[in-house]
C-alpha cells in the first residue's frame, strides 16, 4: 500500500471519528435542554420540558432539591411568572419549579421563560390533562373556578412530582418575599400529609365576604343541611385553612390515597350538592376540609398573608406588607387587574411578557409608600 493510500485512510478516518464526536456531544446537549418523557403507562398530567441550571446562581449541588408547583392559566401567566422570579431572587436553596399548564399555554410558558432574566431559573413544564375531572366537577355559572381544571391541579400533587418525598404548592396570584426554604422546612407532625395556614390565625384577620359573610370556618364551606355531612361529626365552627399555599408530605399523601379522597367528594358533590351555597372561595376548598379535618399542621401565618384581593383598599400597613414571607391576592382583585391593592409590591417581581400576549391593565397608578 502506498504512502498516499495510507495518509488518504487516516484521514477519512479521523474526519468519521471528529464527526462521531460532534453528534454524541449533540445528542447530550440535546437531551439536557430538553427532557421528553414518554411513558405512556402514566395517565394524566406529563412533564414536557426541563431547563436546566447552567446559568443560575451560585447553589450547592448537594442541597436538597425544592419542589414548588404552580398552576400556570394562559389568562394569568403574568400571576406565575411574578410569583416564580420571587422566589427565585429570594433564595440560595436548590429550588425546582413544576409549572402545570395546559397543552395550549405550553409554549407560550415557555417562550416567558427564556427571557434573560428568567433564564437562571430550573423548571419542568407539566401538562395536565382536564379528563381527569370527569364526572367529578359539576359546572356552575356563579362559580367560574368550577370551569378551569388547573384549579385542581393541587389535588394530583403525586402525580406532577411523582419522584419527590415533599412539595410545596402555591397559587399564582402570590409573591414570595422571605427565602422559600423556611417554607419547605416547616414540620408536620406524624401522620399529616399537609400543612396549611389557618384562617382563624392571628396574620390574615377574618374577612367579610359579600354574599357569604365571615367565611372562615366550616360552615361557610359546606352544607351542613346535607345527611352525608352531618354524618361526618364534624364541627361547623372548625376553623377554615386556607389551599392557596401548603406543603406537602407526599410519602404520607400517596400512603393515605389523599387524592382518591379527594375524588369521592368531588364525585359526591356533583351527585348531592355538599357543598355551601354561599360559597364565595375557592371550589377546591370543601373536599380538603373534610379529608383534613383535625388532620393537618400548620404553617407560619406569616407565610400566606392573604385577602391582598378581597378588595381594592389597603387592609395592612406598610409596615406589616414588608414584614410578610408571602403575600396572597386571593379574591377578585388580581395584582394584574385593572384595580388592586400593592401593586407595586408585585410588578417589582413581574417580568414583561416578550410575545406581548400577556399586558397589565391598569387605570391609574397606585404608590403603597412601602420602603
Amino acid at each position: 500500500m502506498s504512502f498516499r493510500k495510507v495518509n488518504i485512510i487516516i484521514s477519512v478516518l479521523a474526519v468519521a471519528l471528529f464527526l462521531l464526536v460532534l453528534h454524541h456531544n449533540f445528542l447530550g446537549l440535546s437531551s439536557l435542554l430538553r427532557n421528553e418523557v414518554t411513558d405512556s403507562g402514566i395517565v394524566g398530567p406529563q412533564p414536557i420540558n426541563f431547563v436546566p441550571n447552567a446559568l443560575r446562581h451560585a447553589v450547592d449541588g448537594r442541597q436538597e432539591e425544592i419542589p414548588v408547583v404552580i398552576a400556570a392559566s394562559e389568562d394569568r401567566l403574568g400571576g406565575a411568572i411574578a410569583a416564580i422570579n420571587s422566589i427565585q431572587h429570594n433564595t440560595r436553596s436548590n429550588v425546582i419549579f413544576y409549572i402545570v399548564t395546559l397543552n395550549n399555554t405550553a409554549d407560550h410558558l415557555r417562550s416567558w421563560l427564556n427571557s434573560d432574566s428568567l433564564k437562571s431559573i430550573r423548571y419542568k413544564i407539566v401538562n395536565f390533562d382536564p379528563k381527569l375531572l370527569e364526572g367529578k366537577v359539576k359546572e356552575d355559572p356563579d362559580q367560574g373556578e368550577s370551569m378551569k381544571p388547573l384549579t385542581f391541579a393541587r389535588f394530583y400533587l403525586p402525580i406532577l412530582v411523582p419522584s419527590a418525598k415533599k412539595a410545596i404548592y402555591m397559587d399564582d396570584d402570590v409573591i414570595v418575599q422571605g427565602d422559600i426554604l423556611a417554607l419547605y422546612n416547616t414540620p408536620l407532625k406524624s401522620g399529616h400529609a399537609a400543612a396549611f395556614s389557618e384562617d382563624c390565625d392571628s396574620a390574615s384577620t377574618k374577612v367579610v365576604i359579600r354574599g357569604a359573610g365571615n367565611q372562615y370556618n366550616y360552615i361557610g364551606y359546606l352544607d351542613y343541611k346535607k345527611e352525608r355531612i352531618r354524618k361526618l361529626s364534624m364541627k361547623a365552627s372548625t376553623c377554615s385553612f386556607n389551599p392557596g399555599v401548603f406543603v406537602a408530605n407526599l410519602t404520607e399523601w400517596k400512603r393515605q390515597n389523599i387524592t382518591n379522597q379527594l375524588e369521592k367528594w368531588m364525585k359526591l358533590n356533583v351527585e348531592e350538592g355538599l357543598y355551601s351555597r354561599t360559597l364565595a372561595g375557592s371550589i377546591t376548598t370543601p373536599p380538603l376540609l373534610i379529608v383534613f379535618y383535625q388532620q393537618h399542621s400548620t404553617i407560619d401565618p406569616m407565610w400566606n398573608v392573604r385577602h391582598l384581593g378581597s378588595s381594592a383598599g389597603k387592609r395592612y400597613s406598610p409596615q406589616f406588607v414588608k414584614a410578610a414571607k408571602l403575600l396572597h391576592w386571593n379574591g377578585h382583585f388580581k395584582p394584574w387587574g385593572r384595580t388592586a391593592s400593592y401593586t407595586d409590591v408585585w410588578e417589582k417581581w413581574y417580568i414583561p411578557d416578550p410575545t406581548g400576549k400577556f399586558n397589565l391593565i391598569r387605570r391609574y397608578t397606585e404608590i403603597s409608600n412601602i420602603k
